[in-house]
This record gives C-alpha cells, structure tokens and sequence, in this order.
C-alpha cells in the first residue's frame, strides 16, 4: 500500500469514528433531556445543575482515560459535552466580574463550559446581588492569588450574603503586556487591575520604568482603554487583547512563573458530598489571649487539615476580628461536623460559607 492509499486509510477511519463520535454524543443529549423531563414530572422545575455530580463523573472520565490525550484536555472535552447537554435542560445564566475578556470569565467557562448565558457585571458587590436577587443562578468572583494574596472585598462580602460557596476554580494566570503601539518603548501608560499590576511589578520596573501605572476595574478594562490610546498599553490576557485588537508585544510578564488565581463560584445552596471537598467557614471570638488557639483546637484534635486561615477586620469594633478558614473535608462529614459543632461552642460567630467539590488540578 503506498502511502497515499496509508493515508486515505486513515483518514477514512477518523470520519467513521467521527460519526460514531456525533451519534454518542446526541444519544447522551437526549438521556440528557430525558432526566429532565422525569425531574419536572417528579415536580423538581428547579435547577438541573449538579455540582457534585459532575465532579463524579470527570473523575471517572480521568481514571479512566488510557491516553494519548492527557487528563487536562480530556476533562475540558467533557466539560463542554456536560455544559451543552445541561443546556438543553435549562439554560444557566452565571454572573461574573466583566467586562468580556476577563480572567474571571475564563474561570467561568472554565468551570461551567461555554452552553450558558455569561452575565459580566461591573464589580463584586454586583455579582453577589445579581445571584441574591435570582437573576443569575450562579456567580463567579476572584478570592485570592497565590503571589499577591487574598481579595479582601470578596471575604468582606461573605460577612453579610446568605449565598453558599458552591465550587472553586483554580487558574493560571498570564499577563502579557498589549498595545498598539509597534515599539513597546514609547509606552507611557500601562492599564490593568491593581492585582495584575502588582504581580507585574518587577518586570515593569526593569522594561518600562518611566511609564505610569494605572489600576483599573479590570484586565479587560485595561486593554479596552489601551485599545483607545496608540500610547497606552494593558497587562491583560490572550482574549481580552484578541477581543480589543491589540498586539501582544512580550507574553507571559507576570513576576512569579506559578501565578495562579483562585475563583469562588456563588450560589443559593452548598452541593452535597462528592468525596474529594473543602468547607469555608468564617469565626469570631472574643478578643482575649488564646481565643483564636481554643477556636482551632477541635480541628487538632480531630486530625483535619486547615488549608487556609484569613484574618479581617470585623467592623464591629476596633482591632476585633473575624477569620475565615478552609477545611478539607464536606460539613456533613461526621467528623468534620463534630468539630465544627464543638468550634460553634466556642464562638462568639460560625458561620458555614459552603462545603463543595475541590478544584481539579
């Protein structure tokens, strides 16, 4: 066989399989609307979306995937098929902060896929009203960064939502630094979030010394006021500079190589267990020497793993404070939850902010 028929052979393998590759999927699309109809007969017209069990099925699809496609590509391919199937059920509208293009928005679709309805809002405070109101089922907001740390408005916001934690999303972050302009020499302005900024510091510093820096609501933000201004450039990413027309003139700018944004994803309840899970929880205790020690003492005692402790400012009253914690385990663990009721004991506040499935590495 020469090489030309080799290759017609083949070729004409992968359009069989392709068709098989379509009938599948609209077989699955179909069970899909199938569950959806039992739900809505059964009296459940609520939300199809269920967190715990798309995480059960994600990790049986890597489990089970023997290759060449790593698990990475293999998780986002059934992302995708879950999010268009659940489209078919109801669509989901999820808020995020916006504009179009940012990293937030990455998280989003990172998190739900691209079959729902993206809502971007102009701040935090937005998207938690716009999913405490109903208008959006789920929203999307940033909490921390792992080199310039927490998004203290986010926490401050927790302090007075009745809405859950409901996932996370762990994202790499890439800043490139966008423009019009052809010489990134004659720069005199660089736009971006002030977290982008601040993880840029040392390479603005030793490449554009002289230009001025200037925070901005957002990555998106930045590259849509660079967009405007041959003079100004943004530290943005690839889709914000594709979205505005702007040329990556140096890629990858960020200061620390694992620059990694951590998203919460908000909504009206906590999912049930899925076996690999975080609670967040926020406490209080009267200012007096060892509070915060008795406070912490349970989780020792049961052998839980604290991932994260946050101090803010509780402004109930002058230096007191309120800290909001990370457990690995779901609330309705019983040894998590024999903890947390011996904490409850010891506190002046517990508050439960959500028990859901960890990021997918």
């Amino acid at each position: 066989m020469s090489d030309d028929d080799a290759l017609q052979s083949v070729r004409a393998r992968i359009d069989e399989i392709d068709e098989q590759l379509l009938r599948l999927i609209n077989e699955r699309a179909e069970a899909a609307r199938e569950v959806a109809r039992i739900k809505r007969e059964a009296g459940d017209a609520g939300d199809f979306y269920r967190p715990a069990r798309e995480v059960e099925v994600l990790r049986r699809m890597r489990e089970a995937n023997a290759g060449p496609l790593p698990d990475a590509d293999v998780t986002r391919l059934f992302r995708e098929i879950m999010s268009a199937c659940l489209a078919l059920q109801r669509p989901l509208t999820v808020a995020f902060l916006g504009p179009e293009g940012t990293f937030t928005q990455e998280a989003a679709i990172k998190h739900f896929g691209h079959g729902v309805k993206s809502l971007p809002l102009d701040g935090i405070d937005a998207v938690f009203r716009e999913v405490e109101s109903g208008s959006a089922e789920y929203g999307v907001v940033p909490v921390e960064n792992s080199t310039e740390g927490v998004v203290s408005h986010t926490l401050d916001r927790f302090l007075n939502s009745s809405l859950h934690i409901v996932g996370e999303v762990e994202l790499p972050v890439r800043h490139n630094l966008a423009t019009l302009a052809e010489d990134p020499s004659t720069v005199q302005r660089v736009y971006s979030h002030q977290q982008g900024l601040a993880q840029c510091r040392v390479w603005l510093d030793t490449n554009l010394p002289r230009a001025e820096r200037i925070a901005v609501s957002s990555t998106a933000e930045a590259a849509r006021l660079a967009a405007e201004d041959p003079t100004a450039a943004a530290l943005a990413s690839d889709a914000a500079a594709e979205r505005y027309g702007l040329g990556v003139r140096y890629p990858s700018v960020q200061d620390g190589a694992a620059n990694t944004t951590r998203f919460l994803v908000l909504g009206e309840q906590s999912p049930p267990p899925s076996g690999e899970d975080k609670t967040s929880i926020v406490v209080a205790r009267e200012n007096r020497p060892g509070g915060l020690a008795g406070l912490l003492a349970p989780l020792a005692r049961y052998g839980l793993n604290m991932t994260r402790l946050e101090s803010r400012p509780s402004r109930q009253g002058m230096w007191e404070y309120v800290f909001f914690i990370d457990i690995l385990g779901h609330a309705e663990d019983p040894t998590l939850k024999r903890a947390l009721g011996e904490m409850q004991q010891l506190a002046s506040l517990l508050k439960i902010l959500g028990s859901y499935p960890r990021a997918a590495h």
